[in-house]
C-alpha cells in the first residue's frame, strides 16, 4: 500500500457521514484501518464502484483471494468474522457464486415477493395500533423499537418460517452480528448461538416442510443426492437472507423518518403529493445509506482505480454511505436530504452480480409502512432535538439507537 497512513475506521460507528467525508477529501480510493488493525482500500467514489462492483478482478471470496485469511492471521474472535467466514453467495465469485444465486433466486421469486403485500399492511396496521396504544397521554414512543425493527423482523421471519418465540433471539444475535466494536468474548458466542437457532429451524423444517424459504432451500440442497447446497452452505444462506433481510429495512423505515421529521419543507412535499413515497425511499437510500461500508472484497489482480494501484490479495471496503453523499456526483448540496433532487441514483442495494435480491422486499416494506405511518398520525413530531438521535453501534449498519416521538392526535 502507499505511504499515507490509513484513516482509522471507527468501530462505533458514531460519525458516520462525518467519517465519509474524511475518507471523500483522500481521494476516491483511500486506505482505511478496520477493527483488529486490518488494513483495506474504502472506495467511495460512486462512478469507480460501479466500475469495480462488475469487475471480474474483484472477489468476495477471502479463501481463494485474501491472503491475510489465507495464512491464517484472521481469527475467530475478529469483530467482522462472520463478515468473510461464512460460505454462501455473499462471499463467492464466480461460478460458484452464480450457483448460489441462482438456488435464492428460485426460493426468492418476484412472485414470492409481491404476494406478500397484503400480509405487509396486515402487519403495519396491528403495529400502527399497538403504536398508538404506547402513545396515549402524550407519551413517547420509541419508533424504532415499535415499528421500523418489528415489521421486516416478522415478515423475514415469516418468509423463512422461523417460530415466533425464537424471532427475539435471532434480533439479539443479528445485532450483535452488526455490532462492528464487540470484544472477542462477543463475537464468538454469537457465532455459537447464530449456528445453534439456524441448525433447530433447519432440523424442524425438515421433520416438517412448509410453504416457505426454508424448506424450499432445504429442497435445493437435498436436489442431486446432497451436491447442490452443502449443508454449511445453507446454515449461512440462511443467515445472510435473515439477517440482511430485515435489518437493512429496518434503518431504510427509521432512516426515512428521521428525515422527514427533521426536514418540514421536505415533508410538505410529500404531504402536498409535489413529491411521491418512492421518492422519500430512493432519497432515502442516497443520502442516509442503510448499509454505511460493506466488507470485504479482494483484488484478484493488480487493479488501477483513479491513479491508485490496488495490488492483487488487497482488501477493499465499498464505502455506500460516503459515495451517496458525494459532491462530485451529485452536487454541493450532496449531504441535504431532497426528495425533489433529480438525480436520486444510489449504490445502497450493491450492485452487479451481488446486486442485493431482497432489494424489491425492501421498497416493499418501505413503501407500505411509511405512507400508513404518516396517515396515522399526521401531526407525528422528534421528541428530542435530532443532535440528541444516538446511532447504532456499527460502522456497517447505519441507522439510529432508537427513534424517540410524540404521536400527536391521530
Amino acid at each position: 500500500m502507499d505511504g499515507q497512513r490509513p484513516l482509522v475506521v471507527d468501530p462505533t460507528g458514531r460519525d458516520i457521514h462525518g467519517e465519509g467525508a474524511r475518507l471523500r477529501r483522500r481521494g476516491p480510493v483511500a486506505r482505511v484501518e478496520l477493527p483488529g488493525g486490518v488494513e483495506a482500500w474504502a472506495v467511495s467514489s460512486p462512478d469507480l464502484l460501479r466500475r469495480l462492483l462488475t469487475d471480474p478482478r474483484v472477489s468476495k471470496d477471502p479463501r481463494r483471494h485474501w491472503p491475510t485469511w489465507i495464512d491464517g492471521r484472521i481469527s475467530p474472535e475478529w469483530p467482522l468474522y462472520s463478515w468473510v467466514a461464512v460460505r454462501n453467495m455473499f462471499t463467492a465469485y464466480g461460478d460458484e457464486h452464480r450457483r448460489l444465486r441462482t438456488l435464492v433466486a428460485r426460493a426468492f421469486t418476484a412472485r414470492r415477493t409481491a404476494a406478500l403485500r397484503p400480509r405487509v399492511e396486515e402487519i403495519t396496521t396491528n403495529l400502527l395500533d399497538r403504536v398508538a396504544e404506547a402513545g396515549r397521554h402524550g407519551n413517547v414512543v420509541d419508533l424504532r423499537e415499535t415499528f421500523a425493527y418489528p415489521l421486516p423482523i416478522q415478515v423475514i421471519s415469516e418468509l423463512f418460517g422461523l417460530p415466533g418465540e425464537r424471532r427475539a433471539e435471532l434480533r439479539s444475535i443479528v445485532d450483535s452480528v452488526f455490532h462492528t466494536s464487540a470484544g472477542p468474548e462477543e463475537v464468538t458466542a454469537t457465532y455459537a448461538r447464530l449456528y445453534a437457532v439456524l441448525g433447530d429451524l433447519v432440523a424442524a423444517k425438515r421433520r416438517s416442510p412448509g410453504d416457505d424459504m426454508t424448506s424450499a432451500l432445504i429442497a435445493a440442497r437435498e436436489d442431486e443426492g446432497g451436491t447442490r447446497l452443502s449443508e454449511q452452505e445453507l446454515l449461512d444462506t440462511l443467515l445472510l437472507m435473515i439477517s440482511a433481510g430485515h435489518e437493512t429495512t429496518v434503518n431504510l423505515i427509521e432512516n426515512a423518518v428521521h428525515a422527514l421529521l427533521t426536514h418540514s419543507e421536505q415533508r410538505a412535499h410529500v404531504m402536498s403529493g409535489r413529491a411521491s413515497w418512492d421518492d422519500v425511499i430512493e432519497e432515502t437510500l442516497r443520502q442516509d445509506a442503510p448499509v454505511a461500508n460493506l466488507p470485504l472484497r479482494y483484488a484478484v489482480q493488480d487493479i488501477e482505480l483513479a491513479g491508485t494501484l490496488i495490488r492483487r490479495g488487497e482488501a477493499i471496503l465499498v464505502a455506500y454511505a460516503a459515495a451517496g453523499r458525494d459532491p462530485e456526483r451529485y452536487g454541493a448540496d450532496a449531504d441535504r436530504f431532497d426528495v425533489t433532487r433529480t438525480d436520486k441514483e444510489h449504490l445502497s442495494f450493491g450492485h452487479g452480480a451481488h446486486h442485493c435480491l431482497g432489494a424489491p422486499l425492501g421498497r416493499l416494506e418501505a413503501r407500505v409502512a411509511l405512507p400508513a405511518l404518516f396517515a396515522r398520525f399526521p401531526g407525528l413530531t422528534l421528541a428530542v432535538p435530532p443532535g440528541q438521535v444516538e446511532p447504532v453501534e456499527s460502522f456497517i449498519s447505519n441507522g439510529h439507537r432508537t427513534l424517540p416521538v410524540h404521536l400527536g392526535p391521530s
